[in-house]
């Protein structure tokens, strides 16, 4: 399997370097600590051999997803959506409420 990789990206807002591999219908988020407060160095520390940190789905409108995730009981861990690495808004879901893994949800306007 082949894929394309980006450079890498500093992203001090989020406390992360990032890389994407594109792999046609799927990119893979390589992450690296950004910053004594970066999140990644505390799961770093949790997880020394590393891990999947989080689970990115892509929806059409993340307001309204968020308003139907949240009337199901499912916390947000942002007030209000922040850009992610792609330049586009994101929500954090709480682990706690989805099975013990992070997601974030990302909007893609078709």
């Amino acid at each position: 399997m082949k894929g394309d990789c980006s450079d890498v990206v500093g992203l001090p807002e989020h406390g992360v370097y990032t890389v994407f591999v594109n792999l046609g219908n799927t990119k893979i988020e390589l992450l690296h600590p950004l910053g004594d407060n970066s999140p990644i160095s505390n799961f770093l520390k949790k997880n020394p051999s590393g891990g999947m940190h989080h689970i990115c789905l892509e929806v059409s409108d993340l307001e309204s997803a968020l308003e139907d995730l949240t009337g199901k009981g499912i916390r947000s861990l942002d007030k209000k959506p922040k850009i992610g690495a792609h330049g586009l808004p994101v929500v954090f879901l709480h682990p706690k409420d989805c099975g013990g893994v992070l997601v974030e949800l990302e909007e893609h306007k078709n």
